[in-house]
């Protein structure tokens, strides 16, 4: 239990010191598996301009286990369903002990810039995006401008 301590606070030292681009993670000031994070819509994706607000959770067994990641920004994406669940592999069955926070959080802004259709989580965006993709970037610009602007 006190390497899994450790690990979190070299971690969260890390992050700290030398934050991914565009991601700002700090942990809970009461509990140190919770951290709020801030992400930046990638350039480029229909995201780009906005922050998403996300929170990180590291269960008792991490890293063994991954950690629990949601958006609790609301986001027009495929593989986000509407309560901010997250489909990504390594948050499922490619987690590996290896992995850190910040490769997580790096993966999921990835996901931002190239949303994969075929692996959905909210399958109503996912068919929106697979037949007219044209209007689903719009409708996930537009999600952007009205949930995750600065003014909000």
């Amino acid at each position: 239990m006190a390497s899994t301590s450790k690990r979190i606070l070299v971690e969260t030292k890390n992050l700290s010191k030398d934050p991914p681009p565009g991601i700002s993670a700090y942990p809970d000031e009461d509990n140190c598996r919770y951290f709020h994070v801030i992400m930046a819509g990638p350039s480029g994706s229909p995201y780009e301009g906005g922050l998403f607000q996300l929170e990180l959770f590291l269960p008792e067994n991490y890293p063994l286990n991954p950690p629990n990641v949601r958006f609790l920004t609301k986001i027009y994406h495929p593989n986000i369903d509407k309560l901010g669940r997250i489909c990504l592999d390594i948050l499922k069955d490619q987690w590996s002990p290896a992995l850190q926070i910040r490769t997580v959080l790096l993966s999921i802004q990835a996901l931002l810039g190239s949303p994969n259709p075929d692996d959905p989580l909210a399958n109503d965006v996912a068919k929106m995006w697979k037949t007219n993709e044209v209007e689903a970037i719009m409708k996930a610009k537009e999600w952007t401008r009205e949930y995750a602007s600065l003014n909000n």
